[in-house]
């Protein structure tokens, strides 16, 4: 557990905000950029006012994503612009950055400051317990949206990676009649071993036309004009993908099919558990530098394997 710390924690939605009320219990947590989230009152600060503290912070962390571009963090939960540069400034030689979805931008503004960071998006731990409230959200999104019950369900996942696991297990349980479509043949293996019907992604035709929920999680452009032709018009599509995303709107929307872009739904529907799992996942990343006790019994190891200075 990290103790007596000092934090700066900035940007962010209410994940973020969650993971500030976390860490304060034992650290001396100063945030910027989250003047609209309640209970951290005391906490908030200026980047200026900051600059005059005579040590620098053990710890800068930026949300998910870091930046709206890699010259500003992402500040939704206020109405000032925070510019990168003047977040950076406040960091010392031993100071850890760290943040969710780092450009490649912004990782070069860090090494050319010699700063030691971390992405912590892409912790396996984080991803894999991120993939429930994305899955469940994917879920909240279908009972709103569809006229029919789960239950009966004739539905499509496409992608059996961390989320297209999780979300085709909850979709089974509320008795849908699950297609899993990827294409790696060990990935189609394991579809039939966890009770789903396997479909290659390169033949995907006859699983489009019996679908009522297709759920995109595959990171490429998978559902394109030919094969969205074959997708009844009832049919409901979410993409969990990130950009650029796995289907094409412009021509889902042409032929009238209801194509929804779901992007970070945990810190929508579920940011105090995602501010935990961030939470927990910074004190393992801690744990492995020697610096407290993270949620396993995982090694110490050099700082060089886990960060990039």
């Amino acid at each position: 557990m990290l103790q007596n710390k000092t934090i700066v924690v900035a940007g962010g939605d209410l994940r973020q905000a969650q993971l500030a009320r976390l860490l304060r219990e034992h650290n001396r947590v100063y945030t910027i950029g989250l003047e609209k989230a309640e209970g951290l009152e005391d906490t908030f600060a200026e980047t200026a006012a900051l600059k005059q503290e005579p040590v620098p912070p053990d710890y800068i962390i930026l949300p998910v994503p870091a930046g709206s571009d890699e010259d500003t963090v992402n500040t939704p939960f206020s109405g000032k612009r925070l510019p990168m540069e003047d977040l950076l400034e406040l960091a010392g030689p031993d100071t850890l950055v760290l943040g969710g979805k780092l450009s490649e931008g912004l990782r070069q503004k860090l090494e050319a400051r010699k700063l030691a960071w971390a992405d912590y998006l892409q912790r396996e731990e984080l991803a894999v317990l991120n993939a429930i409230p994305t899955a469940e959200g994917t879920v909240q999104i279908a009972m709103e949206e569809l006229p029919s019950t789960i239950f009966g369900l004739q539905a499509l996942v496409i992608g059996y990676g961390r989320i297209g696991r999780v979300l085709c297990r909850m979709l089974r349980g509320l008795g849908a009649h699950v297609t899993a479509a990827a294409r790696k043949y060990a990935d189609l293996a394991w579809i039939e071993a966890d009770g789903c019907t396997p479909v290659h992604t390169g033949r995907m035709e006859e699983a489009l036309k019996d679908s009522q929920l297709i759920v995109n999680t595959a990171p490429a452009m998978l559902l394109n004009e030919q094969l969205l032709k074959g997708v009844p018009k009832s049919c409901l599509l979410i993409d969990l993908a990130s950009k650029p995303g796995g289907i094409d709107f412009n021509t889902a929307n042409r032929l009238g099919l209801k194509a929804i872009w779901a992007l970070s739904l945990p810190g929508k529907v579920a940011p105090l558990t995602a501010g935990r799992i961030i939470f927990d996942t910074i004190q393992n990343i801690a744990a492995e530098r020697g610096e407290g006790h993270g949620t396993d019994e995982a090694g110490l190891c050099n700082d060089r394997q886990l960060l990039h200075l």
